[in-house]
């Protein structure tokens, strides 16, 4: 056959006479089965070289192909068919090859980079040459076999710091492998030990969530000593500052963190009884290891502070890929107490190094809602609209209109409310083209939110004024109960009772913001759950309703200051009244009453830190 290939190197000729032998023997028929010529393949391509075999049999079937479609004489024609079918036959069995040696393939290229680069760039090169974002989740037995890999590379090497280097990066696997070899069979017993409703890495310090029980188990110095701060709500930032690392440390907690990492999303991924509790905890588990690696990176300085944030962006681009991130949540669900307070600040630093891409959008959008609830209108602005110039460029409609509805919601915090039109209208007509229901049900929920507060600015008090926006709240509504989005329903739902609130029907309020909290809940937003509990505060005061008043304004307010939104002193402000027209002991009571189900919500620490709260606000007024 002839040779397509000009100036071929002699791997390539190599590789096109391999083709060439396998076609002509099977024309012959020495080749009676497809496992003899995988068995060739097997023998005769070398691991690292896929990609030019692979051009090789490319030209192979292109010429193949046009021989079949040019020939008129029928016995040249029923060669080239068998031609053709022997070089299909090559192309499966080059398939199967493929899957089967991708990862010693894998193992072969990151063996080479590791060695090859300089000194002070090897650990980012393995975290690299590692990264899940290249198609292929490294397995234990590989970290097993790069580990042996390096360390007999390392026998190779004359040059003691690097010889030396290399042998570290070996045994961090090694130890790493050993660790989380303990730590697999406890991979999810933690979840097991606590309430369902306490679900994620949340919990009473030292006593509940996954790190305490890890300690316990891992054998490890440097590791146990992460887990067991972590345990106890230190961050790993503060935790880094008070520790000696070396490359060995390093390496070892980048395999363990790696695969708890990877195996508890995998596990809840697989939830299938209940997908939605397992999407939520999966978004929990990417963000906790995530703030996690960029914490470290802070704490540790400067020799690990790019591989940590390596590892932050990994984990974020591959959370950004899932069919679950939540374009329309926060971060909230995934941290509890001060953990939370110092989360959006750690993750903003790698994402500053991060370059222009489709999963940078989605972040910010994610982190510019986060911002936004906290009450930095300005900052949350900022990353929506690099989230939304990102997206347009990416062409990622869903993500553009998710920041079109994001920047809407932002103007409202402002009482910007023409704008805050504007933008939802944008996104309205974007999502309508696109076919987003999900942007277009956020979009009309935003538009007749906008509507109802921009009236209220105006002074309208006619019903007919407030019609049209409760008719595309209603519409929202609608269409995100048929899409089964209980986020974009709280949203809704949210907006209808403050809406009707501003129209002096607190009652009707009430249906829609009990709708709403539950909607927020499942969701695990909850931000739009301390929110409707704060406006349900309101409804029932207005129908003088103290008891349950009260009730709802101390978890709207706590919430609300967990997740560090300055919005806890509206509610705390409510409070006051509260307490001026019920007496100190009147208010004692009625809190009191609902300690059971404040209790069940927010615990027996939130509960007794309710009137903590209630002292700081009456001392900053």
């Amino acid at each position: 056959m002839a040779d397509p290939v000009r100036g071929a190197t002699p791997l390539a000729s190599r590789y096109l006479e391999l083709i060439d032998r396998i076609v002509e023997t099977t024309l012959k028929g020495k080749i009676r089965s497809k496992e003899q010529v995988y068995q060739m393949l097997l023998q005769e391509v070398s691991a690292g070289t896929g990609e030019l075999f692979e051009r090789c049999l490319g030209d192979r079937l292109t010429a193949a192909q046009r021989q079949v479609e040019i020939q008129t004489d029928e016995l040249k024609l029923a060669k080239a068919n068998r031609v053709l079918r022997a070089l299909q036959t090559i192309q499966g069995e080059w398939e199967r090859w493929q899957e089967q040696n991708q990862a010693t393939e894998m193992l072969t290229t990151a063996l080479r980079q590791v060695v090859a680069a300089e000194p002070e760039q090897r650990l980012t090169t393995l975290i690299q040459v590692t990264d899940p974002n290249r198609g292929q989740i490294v397995t234990l037995q590989q970290w097993q076999q790069l580990a042996k890999a390096l360390q007999q590379q390392a026998a190779t090497i004359t040059e003691t710091d690097s010889q030396q280097q290399i042998e570290q990066l070996a045994t961090g696997i090694g130890r790493g492998i050993a660790a989380w070899r303990r730590l697999e069979d406890h991979l999810v017993g933690w979840i097991y030990d606590q309430n369902q409703g306490q679900l994620g890495f949340e919990g009473v310090p030292g006593q509940r969530g996954p790190w305490a029980l890890w300690a316990k188990q891992v054998g490890s110095p440097m590791p146990q000593s992460l887990f067991q701060a972590l345990a106890h709500e230190q961050s790993a930032a503060e935790w880094g500052r008070h520790q000696t690392v070396d490359l060995e440390d390093w390496v070892e907690l980048t395999v363990i963190l790696r695969g708890l990492q990877q195996g508890l999303v995998t596990w809840f991924d697989k939830l299938v009884y209940d997908s939605k509790v397992g999407s939520k905890l999966s978004i929990s588990t990417f963000l906790a290891f995530a703030v996690l690696w960029s914490q470290m990176g802070v704490g540790l300085g400067d020799r690990f502070a790019n591989a940590a944030f390596q590892s932050t962006l990994q984990i974020l681009r591959t959370f950004a890929q899932r069919e679950y991130f939540p374009l329309y949540g926060g971060i909230f669900a995934s941290f509890a107490g001060n953990y939370l307070r110092d989360a959006l600040n750690y993750l903003d630093e790698p994402l500053r190094r991060a370059e222009g891409t489709q999963e940078k959008a989605r972040i910010l959008t994610l982190l510019g809602y986060s911002f936004r609830a906290q009450g930095q209108y300005d900052r949350a602005q900022n990353f929506h609209q690099q989230a939304l110039e990102l997206a347009r460029t990416a062409g990622d409609r869903p993500c553009e209109i998710a920041n079109f509805n994001h920047l809407s919601r932002a103007c409202v915090s402002e009482k910007n409310y023409a704008e805050a039109i504007n933008y939802s209208q944008r996104a309205l007509i974007l999502s309508r083209q696109a076919g987003d229901r999900l942007g277009e049900a956020n979009a009309l929920a935003n538009l007749g939110y906008s509507e109802v507060l921009q009236a209220q600015q105006l002074e309208q008090v006619e019903p007919e004024t407030y019609e049209s926006a409760i008719d595309y709240l209603q519409q929202g509504l609608k269409l995100s109960e048929r899409l089964g989005d209980r986020q974009s329903q709280a949203l809704c739902l949210s907006s209808l009772g403050i809406a009707h609130i501003v129209l002096d029907q607190s009652q009707i309020a009430i249906a829609y913001l009990e709708g709403g909290i539950q909607a927020a809940q499942f969701s695990g937003d909850v931000y739009l759950q301390a929110r409707n509990l704060a406006h349900l505060a309101e409804a029932y005061y207005r129908l003088q309703n103290l008891e349950k008043s009260v009730y709802s304004g101390c978890l709207g307010m706590y919430l609300l200051e967990q997740i560090a939104s300055s919005e806890w002193r509206q509610p705390a402000g409510l409070l006051m009244i509260l307490q001026g027209q019920l007496g100190e002991a009147g208010f004692q009571a009625a809190l009191e009453q609902y300690r059971r189900q404040i209790a069940s919500v927010i615990g027996v620490d939130g509960y007794d830190h309710i009137p903590q709260l209630l002292e700081q606000y009456r001392h900053s007024t």
